[in-house]
């Protein structure tokens, strides 16, 4: 009889024992967290396409949810505010509905080909209707929601992770090692379905269907 996968796992439980591991980080990297935007912040939020954002529902259980757009999506409000527009998706509305119940989020902006990334924590909540949701329209569509974002913290973060995993090294990818969307999703939640139609679903005209509700 085989164990579990846990047995033979030594767990960490205190910050201590953190910290005896881990070691103290620098000075700079402890005071580099500002609770306004800097113009270099701004530049960056103009340039990005694409971000994370992290919420959690008022139980602790989480989510990750992936935003992008043309680069400049997201709409600097003031020193201290920003706004994301809300696209259509597949209306499961998981982050949208943890914010509901509580407010805390976590984003980390990307610059494609660049390894250091910016991230923002604060207190999010959703609007309806705001004077800048007509220049959040994108291919005709202007959203019907809003992220709107209080900034708590804002730092930029390192490449470490980048350079480790190869990320924006075209050498390192291999897109076709693992089957196709059109095949994960025939076999994981769309079986109903038959292949050929999902091949053609997630094709070509995809990318002509991401501003439809």
């Amino acid at each position: 009889m085989t164990g579990r996968a846990t047995d033979g796992m030594a767990e960490v439980t205190s910050e201590e024992e953190l910290r005896e591991l881990i070691g103290e980080p620098a000075r700079h990297v402890t005071t580099k967290s500002r609770a306004s935007l800097h113009t270099l912040d701004r530049e960056w939020l103009a340039h990005s396409p694409f971000c994370l954002v992290a919420t959690s529902a008022p139980d602790g259980s989480c989510d990750v949810s992936p935003k992008g757009d043309p680069p400049g999506f997201t709409r600097v409000l003031d020193d201290r505010t920003i706004a994301l527009p809300e696209r259509p998706g597949n209306k499961r509305m998981d982050g949208l509905r943890n914010i509901l119940g509580n407010p805390h989020a976590g984003l980390i902006f990307f610059l494609p080909g660049r390894g250091d990334t910016l991230r923002i924590n604060g207190r999010a909540r959703i609007v309806r209707e705001a004077p800048f949701l007509d220049e959040m329209t994108v291919r005709r569509h202007r959203p019907k929601l809003a992220l709107v974002v209080e900034i708590e913290e804002i730092f930029h973060h390192c490449s470490k992770a980048f350079l480790r995993s190869r990320i924006w090294d075209p050498a390192s990818w291999q897109p076709d090692a693992l089957p196709s969307r059109a095949r994960l999703a025939k076999a994981l939640d769309r079986q109903e379905d038959t292949l050929e139609f999902l091949e053609e679903y997630y094709g070509p005209s995809y990318a002509e269907r991401i501003y439809q509700g």
